[in-house]
């Protein structure tokens, strides 16, 4: 008898705890969803400038080229996009099918972004959870590289340099004023120099965001190889 009160109790105490574990999931994921996804209902932005030349390299040992970014003129730091962020994990493709965007749109974007289909998957990606229009989102782009300065020694760089990541860093935050460690963050593949990501607020402050910042490049040195073309 004794037995089969303590399995009829244990029996209870794992449907309990099962309830309880889905009650707190469920819990958990309407909190997550509350407003995942929605357009304009976010906490910053991520600018990410890419190290074109790094970018070329590791296409061209992927066996293709953007042709206009790679064998064009001349590019240094390019934007690769000005992504919405929640404090922990972002939203993608808030829209489908997103919004037709505008090829004038395209094209005036070009000098910033030099590549249509990069352009056009921003839009889809990140552009469609931003709240605004195509052409208020472009301009948000334009507004956001305006007020980074790159610094001078990576403007015109003819020969591969080898750089630690925390050196570029304080290259950028010398450059910018008030921007700190917590706002910009290095990112890099195995051996290169792969981007720039600062954090901005919605009204494109600098801001910090420790979760980009965990998520920088850990390596010691990488290459930055030299600007091609043109």
């Amino acid at each position: 008898m004794f037995h089969s009160r303590l399995h009829s109790f244990s029996r209870l105490m794992i449907s309990l705890t099962l309830a309880a574990g889905l009650a707190a999931l469920a819990g958990g994921v309407k909190a997550q969803d509350k407003r995942q996804n929605t357009p304009g209902e976010f906490d910053f932005y991520v600018l990410s400038l890419s190290w074109s030349p790094s970018f070329c390299e590791e296409a061209a040992e992927r066996g293709g080229r953007s042709q206009i970014q790679c064998s064009g003129r001349p590019y240094a730091f390019v934007v690769h996009g000005l992504w919405p962020q929640y404090e922990n994990g972002f939203p993608e493709y808030c829209q489908r099918p997103s919004p037709r965007l505008n090829r004038s749109i395209v094209s005036s974007m070009l000098d910033l972004m030099p590549a249509p289909g990069l352009i056009f998957n921003e839009w889809d990606k990140h552009g469609t959870c931003s709240g605004l229009a195509d052409r208020s989102y472009f301009e948000t782009i334009r507004k956001a590289r305006a007020a980074i300065k790159i610094p001078a020694e990576y403007l015109d760089l003819s020969q591969a340099k080898t750089v630690a990541p925390a050196e570029v860093e304080e290259a950028f935050i010398k450059a910018n004023p008030g921007l700190s460690n917590a706002a910009v963050s290095i990112t890099c593949n195995r051996t290169r120099l792969s981007e720039i990501r600062i954090c901005l607020s919605k009204d494109l402050q600098f801001r910090a965001c420790e979760e980009i910042d965990r998520r920088a490049c850990r390596r010691d040195q990488v290459t930055m190889p030299p600007i091609r073309g043109g």
